[in-house]
């Protein structure tokens, strides 16, 4: 439990948490719901006691306000700051431009003064205006480096970013639209490894990012992302100001971010630049050294397949010392070279660009062989694999660390030190909140694996029972505004064969085409690949009587928006789609979902924790892949029903969800729907929407 806040603490003038959400509900031409009330009380209650708290709030429970709310009324009573988290930039956008103004005007009266808030993101994400004007640009990548278009291209959209910087009062790259490549805005943005700080810098009081970070220590409610969350827990200096308590909405994308923010990458392109920018700093044998030491990494990773990496061979194990060593003699001849940078700002420009670059090679290149050094795979920490990736089709080898788990990292720099409440409209998998607070480093509440008999629908007070060192939360579902088993039809398509690598079977492909034909349009398709996808267009394309979209055929947003305007209209695609729409009323009667989507079984990582649940004892492919399978199904299904008069089928084409063992957990984890095999009951209650509409 973390620490007891040592705030002033001023409530005895303060409205209650139900006054001053009637007041904000009745602002925004609102209802009070149940689940609303329920969730902002046990919000309340948390921040009050300092107990974690899981909360599962289905669409159109209005959760954002039922955490704002309490979270605005705790920040005036400590005098400090709330911090809000989310995992998507739309949700950021929807909080800052539309909640949290409509919040904070409607309560101004009941609270003595409007509250305030504001948004902060990684330093990477603001315009840098002594990059924009200075003689600083960054490499433009080997991609672009002999190709004449590119650099073309390249230079008009640094012009256009020039231009813009004149109108923006924020430097916010969010605000520019349409965007920019990421190569052309590295060109006026740098790291926080990359920045000289504001006190060093020439132009260190126009800084946008150090002017966002003085406006966040300055609000009630500063919102920010999972990656921003990460780093401030993992970095030694502080990113965030100074709060005592964490809201983590989208909290089901919560371990997946924190992975991404806590893994390295080491390219042979990285080195190369680390090399070309320490040129111009140290010795040419210095920097040649290095350079060859990423030549030397890149012929060896050139031979190397794709896949994670059980041991660390001579070869590569050379490589990595080789740049360990290298890159250790251009940090040491980077301070004997250094000259004041006060009198040079210019040049303490280039060498911190420099001495970023370097940094995160060679701490790269240590972290690798530090894994290695320990001889026991079963207790690594770190997973490590060698990948491919590259811009417009071409590929380069990527070697890649990340975290076997960071449940260790959340319950250390989180939930010990800080009060959090978690929340998203799917948290409860199988009915239970064990598989997500087992991720997130909390305890479970029992000791049961996923894929077990699931407990009935998680209700108040369901939390640890265990360990009374850990971290003590209460999770609870909230339930949903929706009449999920009147609205909704789960179809399981049991008689169907069993998904195979050849593509989608003829028996599913005339599936689909039954259940668009019945349904009149009206389709969502989330398929497992790009490639289901487009199979399943092609041979649908030509027979249907209705438009079929596809992603790929244009921006998605398009895609979604002629999906969401024309009724008739069916739109195919793959995982940006199972967790980006919505879309409300007559457009969308039918969901269909043609496999379980389990994770790849090449996948390095996925993999790495699987077999780490194994040695443990655990099952793997159930603690890990049915968790990560049953939490994108249950994000695919909430697509169906938007508004409380919505109605229509989920349609899961993969049998096993009916057969297998663990099909038990993946339904319990799903809206709980009417569940049904029988075809023609689905095709006739699909028809019956069609003409009613």
């Amino acid at each position: 439990m973390p620490p007891p806040s040592t705030a002033p603490v001023r409530t005895q003038d303060l409205p209650g948490v139900h006054e001053l959400l009637e007041v904000a509900v009745t602002s925004v031409g609102g209802a009070r719901r149940e689940g609303q009330d329920r969730m902002a009380d046990a919000v309340r209650r948390s921040l009050s006691s300092g107990e974690h708290l899981a909360v599962q709030a289905g669409t159109g429970t209005g959760k954002s306000l039922a955490y704002l709310v309490p979270a605005i009324r705790h920040a005036i009573a400590r005098d400090t700051t709330v911090v809000v988290s989310t995992a998507t930039i739309a949700l950021q956008r929807q909080l800052v431009d539309r909640d949290l103004p409509r919040v904070a005007k409607s309560l101004r009266k009941v609270l003595g003064r409007e509250p305030t808030f504001a948004i902060l993101k990684g330093r990477r994400n603001y315009l840098c205006m002594n990059k924009l004007h200075g003689d600083m640009d960054d490499d433009p990548g080997d991609e672009q480096l002999f190709d004449a278009f590119a650099i073309s291209a390249l230079g008009r959209q640094v012009k256009r970013l020039h231009e813009w910087s004149s109108d923006t009062g924020t430097g916010d790259r969010d605000e520019l639209v349409p965007g920019v490549p990421d190569s052309a805005w590295r060109q006026v943005s740098v790291t926080a490894r990359e920045c000289l700080g504001a006190s060093r810098c020439p132009v260190g009081e126009d800084c946008f990012a150090e002017k966002a970070k003085a406006e966040a220590g300055r609000a009630d409610i500063v919102v920010t992302n999972h990656a921003l969350l990460a780093i401030d827990a993992m970095g030694e200096a502080q990113v965030l100001p100074e709060h005592d308590v964490v809201i983590v909405d989208e909290a089901h994308e919560l371990v997946d971010r924190v992975t991404g923010a806590a893994t390295a990458e080491l390219t042979a392109g990285t080195v190369a630049t680390a090399a070309r920018r320490c040129g111009k700093l140290v010795d040419q044998d210095t920097a040649d050294r290095l350079a060859e030491a990423g030549e030397g990494l890149a012929a060896v990773l050139e031979d190397m397949p794709p896949g994670r990496w059980e041991s660390l061979t001579t070869a590569a194990a050379g490589a990595l010392n080789a740049i360990l060593s290298a890159g250790a003699g251009c940090r040491q001849s980077m301070g004997a070279n250094k000259r004041s940078d006060d009198a040079d700002p210019e040049g303490a420009a280039a060498r911190k660009l420099a001495q970023a670059v370097l940094d995160e090679v060679v701490d790269t290149a240590a972290r690798l062989l530090e894994t290695f050094s320990e001889t026991d795979a079963a207790t690594r920490r770190d997973v490590v694999w060698l990948g491919e990736q590259g811009p417009d089709g071409s590929r380069h080898k990527v070697l890649r660390v990340a975290p076997l788990s960071v449940g260790g990292l959340l319950r250390e720099r989180l939930f010990n030190t800080r009060t959090t409440v978690l929340t998203s409209a799917t948290l409860a998998l199988g009915g239970s909140f064990d598989a997500l607070a087992r991720q997130w480093g909390l305890p479970a509440s029992q000791p049961r694996e996923a894929g077990s008999t699931p407990p009935s629908r998680v209700e108040e007070g369901h939390g640890p029972v265990q360990d009374p060192e850990a971290p003590r939360w209460q999770g609870l579902d909230v339930g949903s505004p929706f009449a999920h088993a009147k609205s909704g039809i789960l179809y399981l398509a049991r008689r169907l064969p069993s998904p195979g690598r050849d593509g989608l079977a003829p028996e599913t492909l005339d599936e689909i085409e039954g259940l668009v034909r019945a349904a009149g349009g009206r389709t969502l398709g989330l398929f497992s690949s790009t490639r289901a996808a487009k199979q399943a267009t092609e041979a649908l394309r030509g027979t249907l009587d209705t438009p079929l979209l596809c992603q790929g055929d244009d921006s998605t947003m398009l895609l979604v928006k002629r999906f969401a305007e024309d009724p008739e209209t069916s739109l195919f695609g793959t995982l940006s789609l199972w967790q980006g729409v919505d879309v409300p009323g007559p457009s969308l009667s039918c969901v269909i979902i043609d496999r379980i989507p389990f994770p790849r079984p090449d996948d390095p990582l996925i993999a790495a924790r699987q077999k780490a649940t194994d040695a443990r004892g655990g099952n793997g492919f159930l603690s890990v892949s049915a968790t990560h399978a049953a939490l994108l199904l249950a994000q695919g299904a909430g697509r169906l029903l938007r508004a409380t008069d919505d109605r229509g089928v989920v349609a899961i084409l993969d049998p096993r969800i009916a057969t297998a063992r663990y099909g038990g957990f993946l339904r319990a984890s799903l809206p709980p729907f009417w569940e049904t095999t029988d075809r023609e009951k689905v095709h006739g209650a699909l028809r019956r929407l069609r003409e009613s509409s």
